[in-house]
C-alpha cells in the first residue's frame, strides 16, 4: 500500500463527508419548499387560481438556488467516490 493509495482514500473520504454534510441542509429545505408550493397550488385550485401573479415566485427562485447547491455538493461527493476507486486501482 503506497502513499498515493492512502492519500486518495483519505481525500475521497473527506470529500464524501463534506459533500454529504453540505448537501443535507439545502436538500431538506428544498423538500420543505416543494411541499409549501404544492400546498399553495392546492389552495389556489380551490380558490380558482386568482391569487398568484405571473412569473416565478420567491420560493421558486430559492428552490432553484437550493437545487444548484445540492448538485454542487453531490458532485463533490461523487468526486470523492471516484478518488476512493482510484485509490484501489493505483498500485
Amino acid at each position: 500500500m503506497g502513499i498515493v493509495n492512502l492519500a486518495c482514500w483519505g481525500l475521497g473520504i473527506l470529500l464524501i463527508v463534506a459533500g454529504y454534510t453540505q448537501a443535507r441542509g439545502p436538500y431538506g429545505r428544498y423538500q420543505q419548499l416543494k411541499e409549501q408550493e404544492a400546498n399553495i397550488a392546492r389552495y389556489e385550485g380551490w380558490r380558482g387560481n386568482r391569487l398568484r401573479d405571473e412569473g416565478p415566485s420567491a420560493a421558486t427562485l430559492m428552490a432553484e438556488q437550493l437545487r444548484a447547491r445540492v448538485r454542487l455538493w453531490a458532485f463533490v461527493a461523487v468526486v470523492g467516490v471516484v478518488l476512493m476507486f482510484v485509490g484501489f486501482a493505483v498500485h
